[in-house]
């Protein structure tokens, strides 16, 4: 297998993502990546596909409009505030989620 990833490609941005993996998994990524890089070599070897525009959109009609900015009045600070249980000034203390 001439791979042009490596497990230790895999572990290090597993790690730089947090997302430590296991041996299996490693294994399960580097197969995926095989897979997509042979299918890639395939597309590569369409006649005339450096000659082909890339898409921008999935749709070839496809057209929006934007609405005019119109600007609308806004709710009370202080109105919005009563519906937090812990708040100081303008600030809402919320539950930490994340751990240390």
């Amino acid at each position: 297998m001439n791979n042009k990833f490596t497990k230790e490609m895999v572990d290090d941005y597993a790690d730089k993502l947090l997302i430590g993996l296991t041996e299996e998994e490693n294994k399960m990524v580097l197969d995926e990546f095989e897979i997509i890089d042979k299918q890639i070599n395939i597309i590569n070897e369409i006649p005339g596909i450096e000659n082909v525009e890339p898409m921008t959109h999935t749709l070839d009609d496809f057209s929006y409009e934007l609405r005019e900015d119109v600007a609308e009045e806004s709710v009370p600070i202080e109105e919005l505030l009563q519906n937090c249980k812990d708040s100081t000034a303008r600030e809402v203390q919320v539950p930490k989620v994340v751990g240390e």
